[in-house]
């Protein structure tokens, strides 16, 4: 297996150390563990942690503003995957809406749920991860990488280095003995390659995922695998720390009526996409879904 690192790997593990030292150190008051969280719920202060990535961005925004509507003031926190979850779980961080089971995030949940309340899935098709190349590649299966080594330039682009789809790889390139290089980056930098391969109408692999709106963009598809590196078919959970849940219990309730199926990500995260900026486009999908927003709020 061959990973190819833009940081040093003991450099990598430094800065998450850092960072989740930095998250517990930070805001706990009065002897709570949830940080600035009254008991009686009277601190109407959310913080919602996201990962950078599509779905996390659109979503979390939404329900900055519902919730700002309710009164509420809402932080955001953006971190990658191992941060975020130390957060939620020492309750610097309140909810996290992109929770990927039983796969992605499997590991970070198995080590915090006794600290964390699922509020549940709200993507209601079929959340997926795995190898995706544009649909002119001329293979099917990631059996066939090798032999078109050349063709890919014996890289897979990745996204940042903490993500459960980058370990997932890591076994994928393991388990088929493949002679790629894994390319650590970002969902930024990893978009930016694949829209100028496409362009050109060159051959890429990148890791992806559904929902994400790159598959309204570009016509892409999955790689077959056959050896399931990549697991089946996920959920995507809204999570949150126990104690916010006891003080805010009607924060719970609305976040646990909260669904949407792919045609509504997909219209939330092309406004996204298309230029607006996230909460601009969270207004302007609630002015256009307000039965519906409303119905979570009931």
């Amino acid at each position: 297996m061959k990973i190819q690192k833009s940081w040093p790997k003991a450099l990598l593990w430094a800065l998450t150390a850092l960072l989740a030292i930095g998250l517990t150190g930070c805001g706990a008051t009065s002897g709570s563990p949830s940080g600035n969280k009254k008991a009686n719920g009277s601190d109407k202060t959310v913080n919602i942690g996201y990962v950078n990535w599509a779905e996390a961005v659109a979503v979390s925004n939404l329900w900055k503003v519902i919730l700002e509507e309710q009164g509420y003031k809402v932080k955001m926190t953006s971190l990658d995957a191992a941060p975020l979850f130390v957060g939620l779980s020492a309750g610097n961080l309140d909810i996290f809406m992109d929770s990927w089971l039983p796969t992605t995030h499997q590991i970070f949940w198995d080590k915090y749920k006794n600290k964390l309340d699922d509020y549940g899935v709200w993507y209601t098709d079929e959340a997926k991860i795995g190898l995706v190349v544009p649909e002119y590649v001329e293979i099917s299966s990631i059996e066939e990488l090798n032999a078109h080594k050349d063709r890919l330039s014996g890289r897979i682009t990745g996204i940042d280095p903490g993500a459960g789809i980058m370990k997932a790889t890591e076994t994928a390139i393991d388990s088929y003995n493949l002679d790629f290089n894994l390319i650590q980056s970002s969902e930024a930098a990893m978009l930016a390659a694949l829209d100028k391969a496409y362009r050109n109408q060159e051959w890429i692999a990148v890791t992806g995922w559904s929902p994400h709106w790159k598959f309204a963009k570009y016509d892409l598809k999955y790689l077959e695998d056959p050896k399931g590196s990549y697991g089946e078919s996920e959920q995507i959970h809204t999570l949150a720390n126990k104690e916010f849940t006891q003080a805010h219990p009607e924060v719970a309730a609305m976040l646990k009526k909260f669904e949407l199926n792919d045609q509504q990500i997909g219209t939330l995260e092309g406004y996204i996409n298309e230029g607006m900026k996230p909460e601009e486009a969270a207004q302007k999908w609630i002015a256009e879904n307000r039965d519906l927003v409303d119905s979570w709020l009931k």
